[in-house]
């Protein structure tokens, strides 16, 4: 997507600037995985005009391979405006994502075998089924020519209420969807808006019951028995400037909880989700424990929320730091 955001933390068209940037869950995974320095390919459709040959330009410079992207003529790119909240002001995000050339693009458009070839792991999120009933279909195609290869899915819930508006409910296209995922990454609403499954817990309570969340993944297991791994992060609110951040990770017969990190002063916890997904992925494919898998999630996301735009910046040397306790701040000279 295109983003567009107020400069600091001003309101929309406050000043009559808006600063230009790209982002986008599945491209922040990406993003995030290349400066890890995994491989990392990125399927989508692009308009065929300047905007959309930029941001082209912007993921190959961060390593990320953009073979499979499809160009479409006479088409728009999907943007979101953004509001960084302050204080007891919550940022606000607008989609204006309707008729962008990745809604429009019909199923078959895409052929995933070919852009899949050499791959071993498939991400996904819940908001690209949300944008249009094709979108939906294209993301079902994608998972199922995934586990046709072989591959692991990792899809992360992602429920966006707003982008819901084509007909079909979050829970009827996510349930199935996520019959195909073996690593479930969300947040407690994710799982009551996408899955219908609940819990006695409320995501603007900024409080925490692991006890709840542990019920909410056993009953995703039971569901899904394909299910390996169910992460679940933990954002404790305070304000807008200041979240708790930590998160857990269930196996089939494990769990685990995570450090927490305190988080004040935030610059932009705009892709926040993505960078603890991406170090989820990391982190499985790396360390031999999934403690360690998780505690490189947790670290590589808490590090996101000091870093302006949707892409988290940070090599895996600065995460495995902050993990081994350093997060001083000091200047490193």
């Amino acid at each position: 997507m295109l983003r567009l955001k107020s400069p600091g933390h001003n309101r929309l068209f406050q000043t009559g600037i808006l600063e230009a940037t790209f982002g986008g869950g599945e491209a922040n995974v990406a993003v995030s995985l290349a400066q890890f320095g995994m491989e990392a390919r990125f399927l989508t459709a692009l308009p065929d005009n300047d905007i959309g040959q930029a941001c082209l330009r912007e993921l190959r410079g961060f390593g990320v391979d953009v073979s499979g992207i499809i160009f479409v003529k006479g088409g728009r790119m999907g943007i979101y405006f953004l509001e960084a909240g302050a204080n007891q002001r919550p940022s606000k995000v607008i989609y204006d994502r309707e008729h962008s050339v990745i809604a429009d693009l019909p199923p078959g458009s895409i052929n995933f075998e070919k852009a899949l070839a050499g791959c071993g792991w498939l991400h996904i999120t819940g908001i690209t089924p949300a944008i249009s009933a094709s979108a939906a279909e294209l993301a079902l195609e994608a998972v199922k020519t995934a586990k046709k290869l072989n591959m692991t899915v990792s899809c992360d819930l992602n429920y966006r209420k707003n982008l819901w508006k084509y007909g079909k409910s979050a829970q009827e296209v996510m349930s199935e969807l996520t019959g195909y995922a073996d690593v479930i990454i969300a947040n407690e609403e994710d799982c009551q808006k996408s899955l219908g499954i609940s819990a006695d817990v409320s995501v603007e309570s900024g409080e925490l019951c692991v006890e709840a969340y542990e019920s909410i993944a056993s009953q995703v297991m039971a569901r899904y028995p394909q299910v390996k791994y169910i992460a679940i992060t933990m954002r404790e609110s305070k304000s807008a400037d200041h979240n708790d951040w930590s998160a857990c990770l269930f196996g089939r017969e494990s769990m685990y909880v995570s450090k927490k990190y305190r988080i004040t002063d935030i610059v932009d916890r705009v892709g926040g989700g993505d960078s603890f997904a991406a170090g989820l992925i990391y982190g499985l494919n790396t360390y031999a424990e999934p403690r360690e898998a998780l505690e490189f999630a947790v670290a590589a996301s808490g590090l996101k929320h000091s870093i302006n735009g949707d892409y988290n910046r940070v090599s895996v040397a600065e995460v495995e730091k902050l993990m081994k306790g350093d997060g001083s701040g000091r200047v490193q000279r």
